[in-house]
């Protein structure tokens, strides 16, 4: 616990601790609600993304635990636990579910505790790793998942820290390329615009870990070689919305495809 104290630096804004800030936690500190509140002045549709972010992930797991029979998540870049985490939306449609979260953030695994909790008929765990070492995940995820049936990959708001596009492309395709025909891919980030660059921009001058918003079209490439479920990739809003939408669609596109 002391190596783990020493790593943690509430003197320097953090991601995840940032976005818990826009979802409304309490796991922050004043340099995350500092760089968090100029952040959310000055590209107030952050905090409508990190919440949809999340609806979008529920929205997600639910339509594949239910409709395409899949009952095995594997989570990476899990994050600070907050409500509706991936075990507990996929056991509520399927008890006997088993979800694997990865992270390698230092405050992630001092409240892996919380994600550590499952139904009696399922199972979770929780991997604290570089989910950027593909191999390394697998092994310490197949403790938990049969790597031979299908598993569904959840990556959200998560690749925008791969600055590199052709390495974000190969990150994805070193798990997907390891795991059966019939497993999913679940993806978003931010897509380019003026806004949301100036938006990046700020976030890494405040001292945060840099996150590249990318073009339509690079972000488009995470889809290739997949089969893409309707309604297609696009702003994450648009993903079979539970209700009409009364705002204009978030700048967070993403999609949810099938390994053939």
């Amino acid at each position: 616990m002391q190596r783990l104290e020493q790593e943690l630096n509430t003197s320097v804004p953090h991601s995840a601790r940032m976005w818990n800030y826009w979802l409304g936690g309490k796991d922050n500190y004043e340099a995350d609600r500092k760089l968090g509140q100029y952040m959310a002045e000055t590209y107030p549709q952050i905090r409508e993304i990190a919440r949809a972010s999340r609806a979008f992930q529920a929205r997600a797991i639910r339509h594949l635990a239910a409709e395409a029979g899949i009952r095995q998540f594997l989570d990476l870049g899990t994050g600070l636990p907050t409500a509706n985490a991936t075990h507990e939306v996929a056991q509520s449609v399927a008890p006997t579910a088993r979800i694997v979260y990865v992270d390698h953030d230092p405050i992630v695994l001092a409240h892996a505790r919380a994600l550590l909790t499952s139904g009696p008929e399922g199972a979770t765990d929780y991997v604290h790793g570089d989910l950027a070492d593909a191999p390394a995940v697998l092994t310490e995820a197949a403790r938990t998942l049969d790597l031979t049936r299908p598993v569904a990959v959840l990556i959200l708001s998560t690749l925008g820290h791969v600055p590199d596009s052709e390495a974000a492309h190969a990150l994805l395709r070193s798990y997907l390329d390891r795991l059966p025909a019939g497993s999913y891919l679940v993806q978003c980030d931010t897509i380019e615009t003026p806004e949301s660059k100036a938006a990046s921009d700020d976030y890494e001058e405040g001292g945060a870990m840099a996150y590249r918003s990318r073009p339509r079209e690079e972000m488009e490439r995470f889809t290739e070689g997949l089969e893409v479920l309707e309604p297609g990739f696009g702003s994450i809003d648009l993903w079979k919305p539970e209700a009409p939408l009364d705002r204009e669609p978030i700048e967070q596109w993403g999609f949810v495809a099938r390994k053939p």
